[in-house]
């Protein structure tokens, strides 16, 4: 790497900062990336924590599932299912696919939760409304496991809740 895009990534963290130390939460989930990953700093969970909680709390949708998975891999802060599936809920709600698609897995594989196949289809559904890919292994795993009932069923709650919230 030459000096001149060493400075560059060194420019960008500082750019970074400032902008997230005024409350941006793009750049604050950003922040949490480089740390998480150790892109032009040096990598430190809690530091990656730090920056995804301020942006989650401001209900930014990206950082809220960035925290739920720190806290369901217990990186940065201990491993707290209850906390994780909290940001991965609220993630959801607002159409983050990466979030719905998660939560359709949790659902599936009773993941620290009941295990409830129409729920794991709905969410499914959801995310792949929004864009989520790969996603036709895990309908058709769901689908081989539920009635056509409970397929209708789930497909019944993913358009309720396309509804109440006014996205896919």
């Amino acid at each position: 790497m030459s000096q001149k895009e060493q400075m560059s990534k060194h420019d960008y963290v500082i750019k970074c900062k400032k902008a997230a130390a005024q409350g941006n939460v793009i750049a604050q989930n950003t922040l949490g990336f480089l740390y998480l990953n150790g892109q032009g700093v040096v990598s430190d969970y809690k530091e990656a924590v730090k920056w995804f909680k301020q942006a989650a709390e401001q209900g930014y949708a990206a950082a809220e599932y960035n925290l739920a998975i720190m806290y369901k891999l217990g990186q940065g802060v201990d491993k707290d299912q209850a906390e994780s599936f909290k940001w991965l809920q609220s993630s959801a709600s607002k159409g983050y696919a990466d979030a719905q698609f998660s939560l359709g897995n949790m659902y599936y594989q009773g993941d620290d939760l009941q295990q409830d196949y129409v729920k794991a289809f709905m969410w499914w559904l959801l995310a792949e409304g929004n864009g989520a890919k790969d996603i036709d292994h895990n309908k058709q795993a769901g689908a081989d496991k539920m009635t056509k009932g409970e397929i209708k069923e789930a497909e019944r709650l993913a358009k309720a809740w396309q509804s109440q919230h006014g996205n896919s």
